[in-house]
């Protein structure tokens, strides 16, 4: 029986989702389920969402929880993760301490000074994990939503580089879906493909009946002026290609924004939105807790909605349905102008052997430059946490677009040694934090 394990299973909105999607598909075999948190309140809300799941969709699954990690991964065959080590309180330090600088993020998970932080505190839980899929479950593929994607996938394969990791995000899929909607063409009828780094990947395929879209786009756009308060938008219009990530995220790549009270005016940004989004995913998780403890049922999504990646590649391992994705792999020659053996994010077939990532040559050298600014940061965050060197820390802040922009080398030192000093509790042991650090 096929053992699915998911890791950080308290998510429990995203569990539910991917549970709904996975069991809608109805060729698959009967499962077996495993959820894994270290939070035994949230475990038990997963265990009973993953039960109204299987018994609403009348597929049948064997669904386990388990608190002890090594037990939930003893002979798994897909290991999906989706921690986000500290929670909303590390969130909230993310975002409010380096704004008590002057420095501003919006959603602060993946890229500068919050998308650092996030990233250190994760490698020590993905270095966990792979000791254990080393010992109990070594031909498991790790599926990872976990942010900052690139970091993360880029962390395991310097720990672990013979797990078979890929990193899954849906940015691109739904970047095409908006702008076929925009320019009135049904998603279905096109041909698109992006690549570049997750969260800046860039649409250099877009066609519909072997045309280019990009020219109706730019239509759209100079007749509609609200269009060009986007920060995408602008980014489409001095780059050329446009990104695969909302204009919020966007953003926080650049040094163009944030760092200015009239960009942020002009391109409708808001500082700290992740700090509610954060806060209505605890609340959605209140509401599902309240909802399986009084009997009712909870929402699910329409069945018309495009599967998470995750449950696809599921379904084409066991089925043989082939299929082509956007994923998040490591880079062996599949973007030519970009540093290899960082983590790229490309088109990938799907097949019953596994994911399949497809080389696409150079990519727009204008993006692959925006590109390698993020990859140089990421670079410089996995190097601090493997060599312990905490000055790389603060290097890699001197790189980001946003925070450079904003604050000058020495303020950005005081605020990296502050948010060393918060998050010493969950940052690895290399940088002198309290989190064992298992390094190869």
């Amino acid at each position: 029986m096929t053992r699915i394990v998911f890791i950080g299973a308290g998510s429990v909105v995203f569990t539910r989702q991917l549970l709904t999607d996975l069991l809608r598909f109805p060729d698959l075999p009967e499962l077996d389920i495993v959820l894994h948190d270290i939070d035994a309140e949230r475990l038990e809300v997963a265990r009973g969402t993953a039960e109204q799941v299987s018994a609403r969709l009348g597929r049948p699954a064997r669904i386990h929880a388990a608190l002890d990690r090594r037990a939930a991964l003893e002979g798994a065959d897909f290991v999906v993760n989706m921690v986000q080590v500290g929670g909303i309180a590390a969130t909230r330090i993310d975002l409010e301490l380096p704004a008590s600088f002057g420095l501003r993020q919006t959603i602060g998970d993946t890229t500068g000074i919050g998308g650092v932080f996030r990233g250190l505190r994760t490698f020590p839980v993905l270095s966990a994990i792979a000791r254990d899929m080393r010992e109990l479950c070594p031909d498991a593929w790790f599926l990872n939503y976990t942010n900052p994607m690139a970091m993360n996938i880029w962390w395991m394969s310097v720990v672990a580089p013979e797990i078979k990791a890929v990193g899954l995000c849906h940015s691109v899929y739904w970047t095409v879906n908006d702008l076929c909607e925009l320019v009135g063409v049904p998603l279905e009828e096109t041909v698109y493909r992006a690549a570049g780094v997750n969260h800046q990947a860039w649409l250099y395929q877009w066609e519909h009946e072997g045309e280019s879209l990009y020219p109706r786009l730019r239509e759209r756009i100079e007749a509609d002026p609200e269009l060009r308060r986007r920060v995408r938008v602008e980014m489409f219009r001095r780059i050329g290609y446009y990104p695969t990530e909302t204009s919020e995220h966007s953003s926080e790549y650049l040094s163009w924004f944030l760092r200015d009270d009239a960009q942020i005016e002009r391109f409708r940004l808001e500082p700290l939105v992740y700090l509610g989004i954060s806060e209505d995913n605890v609340r959605e998780f209140e509401d599902a807790r309240a909802a399986l403890a009084e009997g009712r049922e909870l929402e699910l999504h329409e069945e018309g909605d495009a599967a998470e990646y995750a449950p696809q590649i599921i379904h084409s391992m066991l089925t043989g349905t082939e299929r082509e994705i956007h994923a998040n792999v490591i880079n062996r020659g599949l973007i030519a102008n970009l540093p290899e053996g960082a983590c790229v994010e490309v088109p990938a077939r799907v097949t019953s052997a596994g994911v399949e990532p497809i080389a696409v040559g150079d990519i727009p050298v204008q993006g692959a430059a925006h590109n390698r600014t993020y990859l140089s940061v990421a670079e410089l965050a996995i190097e601090a946490a493997r060599t312990g060197d905490r000055e790389l820390v603060k290097r890699a802040l001197l790189v980001d677009p946003n925070a450079a922009s904003t604050l000058s080398p020495e303020r950005l030192w005081e605020l990296a040694d502050a948010m060393l000093a918060a998050h010493e509790g969950v940052l690895p042991s290399t940088l002198g934090g309290r989190a064992e650090l298992v390094l190869p």
